[in-house]
């Protein structure tokens, strides 16, 4: 792939918001010429619906003993939630069905996929969406945010501090053996100095709401983050669909994220220049986040290059290879491995990465965004200390607590979870994607007894939690709505400041029961509304 002009990539950023809210509209005004679609005359908030059929009834909706994110009680709504609710009462099922398939047909139009990995094969599918919000009050969610903010930057203090004196280590606040058990901790850049010390640059951490209505922190994804541009694509999907409401409501807006990924990029340049030269660094078009890599260049406005794009000049410098000539490259938006990167400092097979790219970056000539090893933060039994990490480096006490944890490395709390797999889930060190996890409730006897033997093997690779209460919110699964379990990935970025995006990709469970919410595993997402004013 050989890459274009940067006024190609300025002019294509411009092009492709258009277009695509032009496919939107066109998926949309093509759905409401069959007879009867969104046949509703507006009156005041609620609305007066022309078709009476089956509408949803509030009084009879099941909570199933869970915190629901709309409703507080069978037929009462949760203040920020109350205009929606009314809302979807006054709609049959009849409509809101053909709402849905709108949807659908708006995802399938513009071409909004995400793959799975089957049996050796690659498998596109369209991106299930539910077109029923999820809604947190603006006051409840600059409580997350600041937390969220206070988080990571404890966490990129950690890095730099673990790639540098080691201080924590010394401390005896964070135990060496933790660090000498981890696999993402990369020797090779001990005394690296990324620009204002920030190693992790894009986080997704992971939130979930028990029952009792705390919010917790169930993980930290720190290497290559993804599902930001699902986040925005929903935000794009819903608000065609219920133009109606965000006329009414002051709903926080979320597709400013490109723009600020970018200002944040450009703040690491190593040139002060006004425009740098960023680029997004790929893997390839069959990776499983293909989509989101090729949506986030366009929608910067910059380059999406593959490997074999990039060279590393003889100044130990980056270049972009272009029909005009080498092209130097100051920022890379890297979708790429650490193992992958740098074939000279990494793994020597690698195709995909750069060669010289860390020697590149360490001298200062290129910033890389997540800086490579900022994967040792992120690691599910890293994760039981930040906590502590936000005390030590911060000297404040954690505003969104963990979820209470057992590490198996440890003798007593291992022989804990061994007696009590049935209630447990247990989580592997440095895996993603709900892969490699046993969620003991729903597991079999010969599922847990695997997962024993696992553990006794290497107790440092596995930690254990309770089974929460995870959430619901109202899902239009079957023709009806019933509630599912939901979690939340909010963004962080971070570099010369912090942005915390408003709201977030909320993952959902479509099988009743579930607690699955990863897309490759059959879940679903939400539309996430942080409601002004409330």
């Amino acid at each position: 792939m050989v890459a274009r002009s940067r006024r190609i990539a300025r002019l294509r950023s411009i092009v492709f918001p258009v277009l695509r809210l032009y496919i939107v509209a066109r998926a949309l005004a093509w759905y409401q010429t069959v007879p009867g679609a969104f046949a509703i005359a507006e009156r005041g908030v609620g609305g007066v619906c022309i078709i009476d059929r089956m509408r949803i009834d509030w009084k009879k909706y099941d909570l199933q003993g869970n915190f629901d994110e709309l409703i507080s009680s069978p037929g009462y709504a949760r203040a920020a939630a109350r205009g929606l609710v009314k809302y979807l009462r006054s709609l049959s099922d009849e409509q809101l069905s053909r709402r849905q398939r709108a949807a659908e047909l708006a995802i399938a139009e513009m071409g909004i996929t995400f793959t799975v990995y089957s049996e050796g094969e690659n498998i596109d599918r369209a991106w299930p969406l539910d077109i029923i919000p999820r809604v947190f009050a603006a006051s409840e969610w600059q409580r997350i945010a600041a937390g969220l903010e206070q988080r990571v930057t404890a966490l990129n203090h950690f890095i730099d501090d673990i790639y540098n004196d080691q201080k924590i280590v010394k401390d005896k606040v964070f135990p060496a053996e933790v660090l000498a058990g981890s696999k993402d901790y990369l020797p090779v850049l001990a005394g690296a100095k990324p620009r204002y010390g920030v190693w992790a640059h894009i986080c997704g951490s992971d939130l979930v709401r028990d029952k009792d209505g705390t919010i917790y922190v169930l993980e930290d994804n720190l290497r290559v983050p993804s599902g930001v541009s699902y986040m925005v694509e929903n935000r794009s999907v819903t608000k065609r669909v219920w133009p109606e409401l965000f006329r009414k409501h002051e709903i926080a807006p979320v597709d400013d994220y490109p723009a600020q990924l970018f200002d944040m990029l450009a703040s690491l340049s190593p040139r002060p220049l006004d425009y740098p030269e960023i680029v997004v660094l790929t893997p390839g078009i069959y990776n499983s986040a293909y989509f989101e890599h090729s949506y986030l260049a366009q929608r910067m406005g910059t380059e999406l290059v593959e490997g074999s794009d990039l060279e590393v000049g003889k100044d130990d410098c980056v270049y972009m290879r272009t029909i005009h000539g080498p092209q130097r490259v100051d920022v890379i938006y890297r979708r790429i491995n650490d193992a992958f990167l740098d074939p000279k400092a990494f793994r020597e097979d690698s195709a995909l990465g750069v060669p010289g790219l860390v020697r590149a970056w360490r001298k200062g000539n290129v910033a890389l965004a997540n800086a490579p090893g900022a994967g040792v933060a992120d690691d599910k039994v890293v994760y039981t200390y930040v906590p502590a990490m936000i005390k030590y480096y911060l000297d404040e006490d954690p505003l969104l607590p963990n979820v209470p944890s057992y590490l198996c490395m440890d003798p007593q709390q291992r022989e804990y979870v061994l007696a009590n797999l049935d209630q447990l889930v247990v989580k592997p060190a440095n895996e993603s994607g709900g892969y490699g996890m046993l969620v003991g409730p729903h597991a079999s006897e010969t599922e847990r007894k695997k997962f024993a033997g696992l553990i006794r093997k290497s107790p440092r690779n596995y930690m254990a939690q309770p089974t929460l209460s995870l959430s619901i919110t109202p899902t239009f699964c079957d023709g009806k709505v019933e509630g599912r379990h939901v979690d939340l990935r909010p963004f962080i970025l971070q570099g010369e400041r912090t942005y915390v995006t408003s709201g977030g990709l909320t993952r959902v469970a479509l099988q009743k029961g579930s607690l699955i919410v990863n897309s490759s595993q059959g879940g679903g997402s939400k539309d996430t509304w942080i409601v002004e004013g409330q």
